[in-house]
């Protein structure tokens, strides 16, 4: 496939110096990235343009040199350097959306949804520059340290409980990293966030409930001598004209950070504007040193007036988050619906620095305000200083979800091929709790979900916060066990000195083929009481699905990146196999692209000598 890249014809040296030198030094929004000031980039005058030049370049034929030729654009000479600090506060440079190394090349995409993406594709290109101005390349990503699940003794710890939640930003926001010719951070990939950015062929609901369970047991890849249990939960389908009416808040960070990334927010947030009805309602705050109100609450039958006023955002200026998140939640209840969807939709990289800006002050901050009835979506967009950290919070305390914004197609996937799960909730608070069986299982390990953990009495607790499911969704959640008579990895203690441990109050049934028993607890969106599910697991020794096989290679993936302790016999080599024979179904390549990104990170792993 061939690339089209657009060059703008820029300024030349002499006008910028002697525009500089006839208007003087002018007061402007200053800020911490040293971002022109807005009223320095909306009063430069306009300069003859002229037609773009089109470049054909050859088609990017491996992965390997789409990462060469992305390191290429990204090291500027040191003449390109010297001339960007004098043209810096005013100059674009070329842009170019290099579909090629972000979109799977491998299955065909349905027209409708080609014609969207190539259109805000072309948008996007006329409206972004390529680098920030004064960003020096040095990366202030956050990501929260976790300690990863270790195998736990069933005869002293037979429960599991967590929240469930579907969010894939770890898998996408690790992509950007592998195509950019680097391997993640180790706490950047958060194991369930591969396996659930994916959806997976379950069985859906069909009686009362909005969900439904399955599960399959079979070996584990990684180590032949364990098994691998996966849970699966898929949430009730809602036609498209059966969704309720939305009160949508968009909340835009339009700081100095988000300079280079605001073209991408405007363009997903459009993609976004085309699927409002005229029942729904959409309003625009926006925050940089401060926040204002951008649009009121507007009708969704008036798509122009909403798209005009992103049109216009700009950025510059500090980061006043925590201002920003009060006004959308004042305005989300001032609008608000009921029975309907209500909703506030965030998109920025998470770096607050002005106001309530630490983690703990943002999760007083969202916890008091989830009370309202009002759903938080969080869109991370950006690079060199995305606060992950930040956003995990804002999506795991405010009944929410997050997505990482890459490129315009996964603006496309989670604000238009998932727009039902992304936007509408079928249940929350969703709690997951397994009981294995010891006269078959002699210790298991959670797969990922790490900061979801839950103590168990939290499982009957309706006033404890989990996770959301959206219509249409899919969870998987994954268990390592260990069969009884394998010997336990789990580790012993000596004999308590000072009691003695309670004798057990029955014996098991040995007769019994249960594994484990799982049990659900949910809430509808505007209910306050749990209604709770409970499925036996049997092993049944089939075939494994494909199912199976492409959720195990996610997580042998995610193992990889993250160098867990527990990857045991894995390899890229095997990831790419494994998901190859799991590729199913794969209409949009989504699951072809694990293969190519499985092959990049063992390419990348090798150079560097690991």
């Amino acid at each position: 496939m061939k690339t089209t890249k657009t060059i703008f014809t820029a300024l030349t040296l002499g006008a910028i110096v002697a525009l500089a030198a006839a208007c003087g030094p002018r007061a402007g929004k200053s800020n911490n990235n040293n971002q022109p000031p807005v009223s320095d980039v909306a009063t430069i005058p306009a300069a003859p343009v002229a037609e773009p030049e089109i470049v054909e370049e050859s088609p990017i034929s491996s992965p390997a040199a789409s990462v060469a030729q992305q390191q290429r654009q990204a090291a500027p000479t040191a003449a390109q350097n010297k001339q960007a600090e004098i043209t810096t506060e005013y100059s674009f440079s070329e842009f170019s959306e290099d579909v090629a190394i972000f979109e799977p090349q491998y299955a065909p995409v349905q027209e409708e949804r080609e014609a969207v993406v190539t259109h805000e594709v072309a948008a996007l290109s006329r409206m972004a520059p390529a680098a920030a101005p004064g960003y020096d390349g040095h990366n202030a990503e956050e990501y929260a340290h976790t300690r990863e699940n270790r195998f736990m003794n069933v005869s002293r710890e037979p429960l599991s409980t967590f929240a469930l939640e579907v969010d894939g930003a770890s898998y996408s926001n690790a992509r950007r990293m592998l195509n950019s010719g680097e391997m993640p951070n180790p706490d950047a990939v958060r194991i369930e966030e591969f396996v659930n950015y994916f959806s997976y062929d379950y069985p859906r609901p069909r009686g009362r409930h909005p969900l439904a369970v399955s599960s399959e047991v079979g070996a584990c890849p990684w180590n032949p001598a364990h098994k691998l249990m996966r849970i699966g939960v898929a949430a009730r389908e809602i036609p498209s004209d059966g969704l309720p009416a939305a009160n949508f808040v968009f909340l835009i960070d339009v700081s100095g950070s988000m300079y280079t990334r605001l073209p991408l927010v405007v363009a997903s947030m459009k993609l976004l504007v085309n699927n409002l009805r005229p029942e729904d309602r959409v309003a625009i705050v926006t925050y940089a040193g401060s926040d204002r109100l951008a649009l009121p609450s507007t009708s969704g039958s008036d798509r122009q007036k909403i798209r005009e006023v992103l049109d216009g955002l700009t950025s510059g200026g500090s980061t006043a988050g925590a201002a920003g998140l009060t006004t959308a939640y004042n305005v989300a209840r001032q609008n608000f619906i009921r029975g309907g969807n209500n909703r506030i939709i965030l998109a920025t990289d998470g770096d607050f620095n002005v106001g309530q800006s630490s983690d703990e002050a943002m999760e007083a901050l969202i916890e008091r305000e989830r009370q309202s009835g009002v759903f938080l979506t969080v869109l991370g967009y950006g690079m060199g200083n995305y606060k992950d950290s930040k956003m995990q919070i804002l999506a795991e305390k405010g009944n929410g979800n997050h997505a990482y914004i890459d490129n315009i197609q996964e603006a496309n996937r989670v604000l238009v091929g998932e727009f039902g799960g992304t936007m509408y909730a079928v249940a929350k608070d969703v709690k997951l709790q397994v009981e294995f069986n010891p006269a078959h299982v002699s210790a298991f390990r959670l797969v990922g979900y790490e900061s979801r953990l839950l103590a168990h009495e939290d499982f009957n607790d309706d006033t404890k916060d989990a996770g959301e499911l959206g219509a249409g969704h899919t969870v998987t959640a994954l268990y390592e066990i260990v069969p009884v008579g394998s010997g336990s990895p789990a580790g012993s203690i000596d004999p308590l000195k000072y009691q003695r441990p309670e004798a057990p109050a029955y014996n098991p049934d040995r007769r019994s083929a249960e594994l484990a028993t799982v049990k659900i607890r949910y809430k509808e969106p505007d209910g306050d009481v749990s209604s709770k599910i409970e499925v036996p697991i049997v092993e049944r020794g089939r075939t494994p699905s494909q199912e199976f096989r492409f959720a195990s290679a996610a997580a042998m993936f995610a193992q990889l990146l993250r160098g867990s302790d527990f990857r045991g016999e894995a390899t890229y080599a095997m990831v790419a196999d494994e998901a190859r024979r799991g590729l199913g179904n794969d209409p949009n390549g989504y699951r072809h692209e694990l293969v190519r990104l499985a092959e990049v990170a063992a390419g990348l792993d090798a150079s560097a000598g690991r």
